[in-house]
């Protein structure tokens, strides 16, 4: 009789954010399939559990997914997870998923934490619809073709990187999406230094020029403004710069974020403040 594939989703940073039914699984299943075995084993050491791990990463190839799945075939259970989160989410699980599926293996999903979700719930943006786009392709012409198609996106949209790429990521950016775009830069979530920076790509750039980046990143950045903008004034849009003002932002910040969100250009809401400012 076949085993069971669990699908287990484990801490982003903080080993607090942990459920009772992932550490309960964690040590029930025969053997882990874990993208890097020396991440689990600190995971598990944590919480003094001694589930046999295997490692199953990104080069394993198809040939390592097919004995994984085999011994679940033979009624070993297995748990399959990532270094941090969400399994198969920009990550080397999904090719076993997959396979399990053909192969008719049972799989349970044992949800965990996400940066993706994470990133978005509190980076600003709007969240009722975005999209995932993980990773950017190192290949610079791969990586502007990607951003190219994303040029008219509406929706907000999330994107991971890594320290070392985000200099060249923004720019990249901001010569497709333009520098006004808002966005919100999401590092080291959960962790001791977490922060995010809510922003435009103009002064990400700027800050990160001067400040080098460190730590994970998770990039939530406002989708495209629609084409048509005949139903906000640019009176409507002058009064989201004032309220931004009121709420602390400089008034030159507000009419970027503005801007960003409205389509209108920065100089024409600046003017159209500095009007109400005189007429009242």
């Amino acid at each position: 009789m076949s085993g069971t594939l669990y699908i287990i989703g484990t801490p982003i940073g903080n080993l607090e954010d942990i459920t009772m039914r992932q550490l309960r699984l964690m040590g029930e299943v025969d053997f882990l399939a874990a993208e890097d075995t020396r991440v689990t084993r600190k995971l598990l050491s944590h919480y003094d559990i001694h589930t046999p791990t295997v490692s199953y990463h990104e080069h394993s190839g198809q040939t390592v997914a097919q004995s994984i799945a085999d011994r679940i075939l033979a009624g070993e259970s297995c748990g399959v997870v990532t270094d941090a989160g969400m399994p198969c989410i920009s990550d080397p699980g999904e090719p076993l998923v997959k396979l399990c599926h053909t192969l008719g293996i049972p799989m349970e999903v044992v949800p965990g934490p996400s940066a993706a979700i994470a990133a978005l719930a509190i980076s600003g943006q709007h969240t009722a619809r975005f999209t995932f786009e993980g990773f950017l392709s190192v290949n610079q012409n791969q990586r502007m073709a990607h951003l190219e198609s994303l040029r008219e996106e509406m929706r907000t949209m999330i994107f991971y990187e890594a320290p070392h790429k985000l200099c060249r990521t923004l720019s990249d950016m901001a010569a497709v999406f333009g520098e006004d775009r808002c966005l919100s830069l999401c590092r080291e979530l959960t962790k001791l230094h977490e922060e995010v920076r809510r922003t435009t790509l103009c002064e990400a750039i700027a800050h990160y020029a001067e400040v080098p980046p460190r730590g994970e990143f998770v990039l939530v950045v406002a989708g495209a403004p629609p084409k048509q903008q005949e139903s906000l004034s640019l009176e409507a849009a002058a009064a989201m710069v004032q309220q931004y003002v009121r709420d602390g932002q400089k008034l030159t910040q507000a009419c970027k974020l503005v801007a960003a969100e409205t389509g209108y250009r920065k100089s024409q809401l600046y003017d159209a403040v500095q009007a109400m400012q005189e007429e009242a």
